[in-house]
């Protein structure tokens, strides 16, 4: 089995998919006019703006759910690993990537808002395989995205959160996996029997605390070292682009590790974060696009960066070349992963690191395994849209809280090999899909900004207007905000003063 997942991913991520995803970021960056630049005042005013509804979660909890399932072990074991063997050249192809990815996300993240749907539940439910069927019509290439999604959200991907956090959890604690794999199982059984609402609520808490939490720690322990700061950053560039003489071989490696866990961790382009997108409530697409575009920033410029910088500074970290020789060994006998990040926050704060890498691993890691979850459904909510099958969704349960333990007790080697077939597939099968639909996306922000150039706070969304079909959720969204703005228009004085008298 581990020779076929390591087949499978040697022909994913060949540098095809590497290209495509770096490509794809530039191109659209270039088509929304550098969105991700010129917008970012305006993602700040509206992530905590937004309204709530029955059907809906509110701008910052969508945001909550799409961090939850970009902050996770990425963040930290993948950073780590990018650096053991990419160089230390992986970390500036990360903030590349994310900041090309930023214009991605805001594409596919206004496309899942366009073309959502209200399930059964009477919530709203969307991601690439609504707007794969309604934008492009072709169901069987929605239902081959769909499948992919539940594979590889609902098994390939948790597993790799839950084997983090117990290699966390022993190093700092010595908990063997089993008991650690028990006790994630209850916590997420007790959340995804709850629904949307519960994953929800749950993140919008935990999240932004943890990550603040996290970056604090961080910039602490750099400018404990900030001797070292100028040489850092010297030395991330200088291996980026092969003008360093240790790692000036390793650039093609850089590059291919720094794309990897770059799109693993901040997922633009995955095709994860439409889900997310789509149940918030907003009056208009493209806020929860740029909303979902600033969640790049989060993870990959503050929170990856934070782990980097963490190693790079104490100088806790292994690069091993591509024949197998350690050309650094700073740590010997410590594989990749959590360890180093564990090591180097206790080698500043000794007594304290380790635990709290831990903690912070459980946290984010278990927020991540609760949005894979949520994607997974999202995408059973799909295929039961026309003909309900209700063993579906509890089979989902089931097999997710199986991968989770499985994940747990395998070795970390074969648990991030799972998952990188699972996002490959996945960012193969979407960024295509985004690429041949994204007119109405585009045509969404320039309308957007259109309307608050012409002085309007809230924007309103008419699908007819733009000439966007098959949005047919939005026309009775635009009735009920245009008759919500009439109750609330105030008379004009003299019909206030004739009432009055």
């Amino acid at each position: 089995m581990a020779a076929t997942i390591n087949y499978l991913n040697g022909i994913i991520w060949s540098p095809a998919l590497i290209y495509l995803c770096l490509g794809a970021g530039l191109y659209f960056s270039i088509r929304t006019r550098f969105m991700q630049v010129r917008g970012f005042k305006e993602m700040l005013n509206l992530m905590f703006k937004g309204e709530k509804s029955p059907e809906g979660v509110t701008s910052f909890q969508a945001l909550a759910m799409s961090l939850s399932g970009r902050v996770g072990t990425g963040n930290i074991a993948g950073v780590a690993t990018a650096i053991a063997i990419g160089g230390p050249g992986a970390v500036f192809w990360m903030w590349v990537v994310a900041f090309l990815g930023a214009s991605t996300a805001y594409i596919e993240s206004t496309l899942g808002q366009i073309y959502k749907e209200v399930d059964d539940n009477g919530l709203y439910r969307g991601g690439p395989a609504y707007f794969i069927e309604k934008a492009m019509g072709q169901k069987w290439y929605a239902w081959i995205f769909a499948v992919a999604t539940i594979v590889a959200t609902g098994l390939f991907l948790p597993g790799v959160q839950a084997n983090s956090i117990a290699a966390g959890v022993e190093t700092a604690w010595g908990v063997t996996p089993m008991i650690t794999a028990t006790i994630i199982i209850v916590g997420l059984a007790f959340i995804i029997f709850g629904g949307v609402k519960r994953i929800a609520a749950f993140a919008q808490v935990v999240v932004p605390f943890m990550a603040m939490a996290y970056i604090i720690i961080a910039v602490a322990i750099v400018a404990m070292n900030a001797s070292e700061i100028p040489a850092m950053i010297a030395l991330i560039v200088k291996s980026a682009l092969g003008f360093n003489a240790g790692f000036g071989a390793m650039v093609g490696m850089a590059i291919q590790w720094g794309v990897k866990r770059g799109i693993y961790s901040n997922e633009a382009g995955q095709g994860t974060g439409p889900h997310a997108a789509a149940a918030a409530e907003v009056s208009h697409p493209a806020k929860q696009g740029y909303v979902q575009a600033f969640s790049v920033y989060i993870d990959t410029l503050f929170v990856c960066s934070a782990t980097a910088f963490m190693l790079l500074a104490t100088g806790s970290y292994n690069v091993q070349g591509a024949d197998g020789t350690m050309l650094v060994n700073n740590l010997p006998g410590i594989a990749e992963g959590p360890a180093f990040t564990q090591h180097a926050v206790e080698s500043v704060l000794p007594g304290f690191g380790s635990s709290f890498v831990a903690l912070a691993l459980i946290f984010f890691s278990f927020t991540t395994m609760m949005a894979y979850y949520y994607m997974a459904d999202s995408n059973i909510a799909y295929i039961n849209r026309k003909v309900h099958r209700p063993w579906l969704s509890l089979a989902l349960k089931i097999a997710f809280l199986g991968a989770v333990g499985f994940g747990t007790v395998k070795s970390a080697g074969f648990a991030w090999a799972m998952g990188d077939v699972g996002v490959g597939l996945m960012a193969w099968l979407n960024i295509v899909a985004i690429i041949i639909l994204q007119k109405p996306a585009l045509k969404c922000l320039k309308d957007y900004e259109a309307q608050k150039k012409s002085g309007k706070k809230s924007p309103i969304f008419d699908p007819d207007a733009l000439g966007i079909k098959n949005a047919e959720l939005w026309k009775d969204i635009k009735k009920r905000q245009e008759s919500t703005s009439q109750e609330e228009e105030p008379l004009p004085s003299s019909l206030a003063a004739r009432g009055s008298a």
